[in-house]
């Protein structure tokens, strides 16, 4: 999930668009065993630039994501099968430590340990739904190739090993519950580069020379407890280095399968790409999210474009019209026509013509116990700024929640969930069903614009919120002004509503969670006369009736 550098394909290189046509021209065509979904798109661009996003989509505003898979189990953080192999770095000496030497005792292992004792989908979802979300997404499998669900096609899934349960048939069957839509997170595309630290081993130290366990293969399994598996099903690096390989920060540069990327062969290719079709058969998610460029595996394989045609035709098939939300990262102009643009850690920083998504975290991806022992959260206010930043700017925003190896949650982040149910019990009005104003906000935060990256990651970057600072929403004839501070004076002035002739009259002002103002409409702006003690914390909403324009 989280790169650790920034990606630079675009950057130093060629236009996603250029990069498109020239590796189009060389396409690999997968193939499947299963049926695929007929209907009106088929796997080309130009046919998915049908796609028009669901209207429950727009309106649901806020999703809540569950990034948890055996990763988690040693509670460290992100990118732990990668960092474990990583001589020197933070992950590895803590494998040392905790676990011996990834020779010995490799990922694979780790994935044994992790048993999901105290998990409890029910219960979080409901906590969840509680908390506002509108719509909850599960990870599938991660860049570890392990799927959190009942495999035919990848023997290493959490039904057979690890903690033996169906974990994506258990998040769905709770989500269903709640009557909340359900998706999936896929991305493991990328394990045939990312996991290709495993084929290293240490250039020093008493264990110099001595192979991590990447190549084990079937055979090596006797007396064993993964006796009957092959590794190089979960590993797959049964083939040579990319280019770099052996520079640690290099997987950015491969993440568009360019700069010197081993690109992965036609078997590969369709085991993807029968798992994610067996994926959304069998679980039937209203949203699929790729940890990818566009889609999976493109520009050097069809396999995405196949799998995006099959879950709209099957949308279509199941619901009468398309009702399917798909995601994907760094998408050129005619991309964004066919799926939801999502920006991984960021914001932009315009209303956005076509609605995108906003995925974060409030610690790391993978659960990491430090950030709770340090108490290093994003608090519920950034978390309500955040929602009304993105949704002020046409967009969803989709918050992970990282999960405990043993299935729970800590009790930092259950403080965190239930302040923004707090807030959104007061405030909701002003999130869901709403759309743009004619601008977003105003404010000193404006001032401090951080540029996106190609891929996202300019959260937290710029000015801090405060009092003046407003983001606007619309429905209907309403106008919603979201103030990210409370003035100290208790007055608000919003100067976007100066009394002008590109504004309407004022004729109402009220508090979500309060009654009527009394306001003045002036050349400086709508002034507004606050109560003694605002109705909740971290973000207060005018509602202001009238002819606005």
């Amino acid at each position: 999930m989280q790169r650790r550098t920034l990606i630079k394909g675009l950057a130093t290189g060629l236009s996603s668009l250029y990069l498109s046509n020239l590796y189009a021209r060389n396409l690999l065509a997968s193939g499947t065993d299963r049926p695929m979904a007929a209907g009106p798109f088929k796997p080309s661009w130009d046919s998915l630039a049908q796609y028009q996003v669901p209207e429950w989509f727009r309106d649901a505003k806020f999703g809540i994501w569950a990034h948890w898979g055996p990763q988690c189990q040693p509670e460290h953080g992100d990118w732990y099968a990668r960092g474990m192999y990583q001589e020197g770095s933070d992950h590895y000496k803590y494998h040392l430590q905790k676990y011996g030497h990834p020779s010995k005792f490799g990922f694979k292992d780790v994935i044994n340990e992790w048993k999901a004792e105290s998990w409890d989908p029910q219960e979080l979802v409901a906590l969840y739904k509680k908390a506002g979300a509108r719509y909850f997404m599960a990870m599938a499998n991660h860049h570890d190739n392990f799927d959190l669900y009942d495999s035919k096609y990848q023997p290493w899934n959490a039904t057979k090993l690890g903690p033996k349960k169906d974990i994506i048939g258990g998040w769905a069957k709770a989500a269903k519950e709640q009557d909340l839509p359900f998706g999936v997170t896929v991305h493991a595309s990328h394990a045939w580069t990312w996991y290709e630290v495993a084929q290293r081993s240490d250039k020093s130290g008493p264990y110099a020379g001595v192979p991590y366990d990447g190549k084990l293969k079937k055979a090596g399994g006797s007396n064993k407890w993964w006796n009957g598996y092959d590794p190089q099903q979960l590993y797959a690096q049964d083939h040579a280095l990319s280019k770099d390989s052996l520079n640690d920060n290099s997987m950015g540069e491969h993440w568009y399968w360019g700069n010197g990327a081993s690109v992965p062969d036609k078997a590969y290719c369709d085991k993807f790409l029968n798992r994610t079709l067996e994926l959304i058969d069998k679980y039937g998610p209203e949203l699929v999210y790729f940890d990818d460029n566009a889609l999976p595996l493109w520009p050097v394989s069809d396999a995405g474009l196949k799998i995006a045609a099959h879950l709209y035709n099957t949308s279509i098939k199941k619901h009468g019209k398309l009702q399917a939300a798909l995601f994907g990262k760094m998408l050129n102009e005619q991309q964004r026509k066919c799926m939801i643009w999502d920006i991984e850690r960021g914001q932009s920083n315009q209303i956005e013509p076509l609605p995108w998504q906003t995925d974060t975290c409030i610690g790391g991806w993978h659960y990491d116990r430090r950030v709770f022992d340090n108490k290093s959260y994003k608090s519920a206010k950034t978390v309500v700024h955040t929602l009304a930043d993105v949704v002020s700017k046409n967009g969803n925003l989709l918050l992970n929640i990282p999960v405990r190896g043993n299935g729970t949650i800590d009790s930092e982040e259950r403080t965190v969930v239930e302040e923004v149910a707090a807030w959104m019990q007061v405030n909701s009005e002003a999130i869901y069903s709403t759309r743009p104003w004619k601008v977003f906000g105003e404010g000193p935060a404006m001032e401090s614009v951080v540029a996106l990256s190609a891929q996202g990651f300019n959260e937290g970057k710029g000015k801090p919120f405060e009092a003046a600072d407003i983001r606007f929403t619309t429905k209907g004839k309403t106008l919603y002004a979201v103030m990210l501070g409370w003035p100290e004076d208790k007055a608000a002035l919003v100067k976007t509503l100066a009394a002008n002739d590109q504004v309407g009259k004022v004729s109402r002002v009220s508090l979500l969670g309060n009654d009527s103002l009394n306001f003045q409409q002036t050349a400086e702006g709508l002034k507004v006369q606050l109560p003694e003690q605002p109705p909740c914390k971290n973000a207060f909403v005018l509602k202001i009736e009238g002819a606005i324009v």
